[in-house]
């Protein structure tokens, strides 16, 4: 389990009814952003060797992190979230967030500016 950051329109992310991010916005900034390209899915190896792998279509990588290979960007009921996302990451949310409109807030209703 890890801590997610949302960029998020509403006051609160959980409660974006009426906010959402469109499905369609975000499949433009991805299809904009020459960092970012549109997969649908992301895998991983787990410790034991086991191949995990998490399907989503509106799932996006940005290659653009100085230091990882990939880091995946979720998009889900109206909100992007990011599993534990490091300063960098957190600088391109930032990003994003002001080309949508929006912030960046913590699963615990925090903001990031």
């Amino acid at each position: 389990m890890g801590y997610d950051l949302h960029i998020t329109r509403a006051e609160n992310w959980w409660e974006n009814e009426g906010k959402e991010i469109g499905e369609n916005e975000w499949l433009d900034l991805v299809d904009s952003d020459a960092e970012h390209r549109l997969t649908g899915f992301a895998e991983a190896t787990s410790p034991q060797g086991e191949t995990i792998r998490y399907e989503n279509p509106l799932l996006a990588e940005w290659l653009g992190h100085p230091k990882l290979h990939v880091v995946w960007f979720d998009f889900g009921r109206g909100n992007v979230i990011i599993k534990n996302p490091d300063e960098a990451t957190l600088g391109k949310m930032q990003q994003l967030a002001q080309k949508l409109n929006a912030k960046v807030q913590g699963d615990e209703g925090e903001t990031y500016s």
